[in-house]
């Protein structure tokens, strides 16, 4: 194909995705499968590929930028992003329409309700119909300076529609999460260990916040406009309705829930049909928008110093129900971290059977001063975990009980104590415990740490259970006839679950000393002790003193693994893994590579070609240093997704800071 039919060709695919687009995120109507629409993309791409001349900035293969942002710009909006007042009733909205009706006396007045969409608000601005910028709310005078990331927004259309779009526009919405999504994400995250997002509003901002766009891509996030803070010419627009009919002409998505209302009666009757109606959507929603429909109305009610007169927010309540505290059972975690559970009488709580609800702690038990029998309510706000807010203290009989502090462990009676007095968690210190095992077991065996595939959850828990492991090491004395004995195994499946564990014995020392799930020590912890002691002996011969000062570890880390391995239980189990043949040795890497000789390097988020542990190893290996904290010796600080504290840190004391990709080509 030559340049002339490629060009032609590459336009038309263009056209068709955008038509595709248009039919999917404005109209809610799409006419191919997912599969059919990636196949469009394929095609653009292979083509633009062959004829990079022929990429545009406007292409929808160029959506993801693929570069690691070294920050967000702080940028001023042309005009201000207000907040909204809020109201909590029905009468509430009443008052608020009677303040309206003074402001304008004697005049019709129409409402337009829309659906308050739970996530994060941003500002677009299109010239000429193509879009420029884009960026987050903020303190609604500036805000940051999204748009590389708004750009991954399928729903966000890179140019406009049609040709009466106004010549600029400054287009305000929500980006947000479907449930869907959010789940999803959870649940790759708790696979991974990781800390899950609470809801899909804090999933929504951490996710258009990634320095990393390919991220922010992969995360799915979805836009719908409902507002304009400037629009040039402004005469063609003469209500809130028409503007956001003429958005969806414009290509630009807008809910299909939105109500043209004529009295405040039809608003509450489209707010009280919501509020029952929320939990079908497959998007949070937390109340209504209602605005006065003309915006000749809007100008003359005009603005407080925070909020606009014309427009109000009426927040649904949160999901709460009441029910009854049957008992609360003490867990035991991976660590020997005790957690009371309060188990409840079955209660329906925003589409949800619960039954069970974490009470955290015993200071939280305190706080609240919950006790089995207790009548409580209970509250779920969207995707958030449910939790007991409070006690209905005025219906006790009498006959409700206090839980004591264990002093002995409920699985094995071990004893149970607080690492440190001000701690408020308390902890079984008997690494024999069975369900310090189960759980334990489960990290031994997982990704990160010896890496046995086939061994999860369901298998460990009949392990233990069955009493055919007692111990880590046991497992390492696993036959056929062991595993026959578990639900599912046949042949094939245990056959590969003990090369599986074979092959887990020559980790390096680094892997096992995470997997044997030392309290405070991490990968990362776990390679320069490794690095440091070379053999899993001289790691248990060292005193605090010697442990203390080795970069990262501190001395309540110190403390902590002296302690573990002072245990006879612990120094029998390393015995016996050695019986059977695991490495408990480190290979020590001796940099011939001195690319990165003198330079000390930090990191910070979430990497995404390599673990941490890796890129660690990999500056050592090149000849560099790094750090996990950021000072004034430090010479970049790497920043992934989700960056902390560092980040801010490094900007204040002028160290540079790159992104993952600039990091993988100084190593390369």
């Amino acid at each position: 194909m030559d340049k002339s039919k490629a060009k032609t060709e590459i336009e038309r695919l263009r056209h068709e995705i955008k038509h595709h687009d248009y039919r999917y995120y404005v109209l809610s109507q799409p006419e191919i499968s997912d599969k059919e629409y990636d196949e469009l993309l394929r095609k653009i791409r292979e083509l633009e590929e062959q004829f990079p001349g022929l990429i545009t900035a406007d292409s929808p293969t160029q959506r993801v930028s693929g570069q690691i942002l070294e920050g967000f710009k702080t940028v001023k909006h042309k005009t201000k992003m207000y907040s909204l007042d809020n109201t909590y009733s029905f009468e509430e909205i009443k008052d608020w329409q009677e303040r309206v009706k003074k402001l304008l006396p004697k005049e019709k007045i129409e409402y337009v309700t829309e659906l308050k969409i739970d996530g994060l608000s941003a500002s677009l601005s299109y010239k000429n119909g193509r879009f420029q910028t884009g960026a987050t709310r903020g303190d609604g005078l500036t805000g940051e300076d999204v748009t590389f990331n708004l750009r991954t927004i399928r729903a966000i259309p890179l140019e406009l529609f049609g040709k009466d779009f106004p010549k600029f526009l400054d287009v305000r919405g929500e980006v947000y999460m479907d449930k869907y999504e959010l789940r999803k994400i959870n649940k790759e995250r708790q696979d991974k260990d990781e800390p899950l997002f609470a809801n899909p509003r804090n999933a929504a901002s951490g996710s258009l916040k990634l320095l990393d766009t390919r991220i922010t891509a992969q995360r799915k996030l979805k836009f719908l406009a409902h507002s304009f803070g400037s629009i040039e010419p402004k005469e063609n627009v003469k209500t809130q309705w028409e503007f956001l009919e003429k958005i969806k002409n414009w290509g630009l998505p807008a809910s299909l829930h939105n109500k043209l209302c004529s009295d405040v009666e039809e608003v509450i009757e489209y707010c009280r049909k919501w509020q029952d109606k929320r939990d079908s959507l497959g998007y949070e929603i937390d109340g209504i928008v209602i605005k006065v429909n003309s915006l000749t109305q809007q100008e003359q009610m005009g603005f407080t110093q925070k909020s606009p007169r014309w427009a109000i927010a009426y927040k649904f309540p949160a999901h709460q129900a009441t029910t009854k505290i049957k008992d609360i059972k003490v867990q035991v975690g991976r660590t020997g971290t005790l957690t009371p559970v309060a188990e409840l009488e079955p209660v329906e709580c925003a589409g949800v059977t619960i039954s069970r609800a974490t009470l955290h702690n015993f200071d939280e038990i305190e706080r609240l001063d919950v006790r089995v029998g207790d009548r409580i309510i209970l509250e779920r706000a969207g995707e958030v975990i449910p939790k007991i807010i409070k006690v209905v203290s005025s219906v006790r009989t009498g006959k409700e009980r206090k839980l004591k502090i264990p002093e002995h462990c409920p699985v094995c009676n071990g004893k149970v104590n607080k690492e440190k007095e001000e701690d408020v968690a308390y902890f079984c210190i008997n690494p024999s415990c069975p369900a310090q095992i189960e759980k334990g077991l489960i990290h031994f065996a997982s990704r990160t740490a010896l890496d046995i595939e086939g061994m999860g959850e369901a298998v460990v828990e009949q392990l233990v259970q069955k009493k055919i492991v007692k111990d880590f090491a046991d497992i390492y004395a696993l036959k056929k006839e062991d595993l026959f004995k578990l639900d599912l195994f046949k042949d094939k499946k245990a056959d590969n679950l003990l090369k599986a564990i074979e092959k887990s014995k020559s980790q390096p020392l680094s892997r096992l000393l995470f997997a044997l799930g030392i309290r405070h020590v991490g990968e990362k912890v776990a390679y320069v002790l490794a690095q440091r002691f070379i053999s899993i002996d001289k790691l248990m011969q060292a005193k605090v003193e010697d442990l203390q000062n080795i970069r990262d570890v501190g001395v309540v880390m110190s403390e902590s693994i002296v302690d573990f391995f002072s245990q006879d239980q612990i120094r029998k189990l390393i015995d016996k893994l050695k019986k059977y043949g695991v490495n408990t040795h480190e290979k020590v890497i001796e940099s011939k590579n001195t690319k990165l000789a003198g330079k000390s390097f930090v990191f910070t988020g979430e990497l995404r070609s390599l673990s941490r542990t890796q890129a660690e190893k990999t500056v050592q290996e090149s000849g560099g240093d790094f750090s996990s904290s950021v000072s004034k010796n430090t010479d970049f600080l790497v920043a992934g997704e989700n960056p902390g504290s560092k980040y801010q840190k490094a900007k204040e004391l002028g160290i540079k800071i790159i992104g993952e990709e600039q990091f993988l080509k100084l190593i390369k």
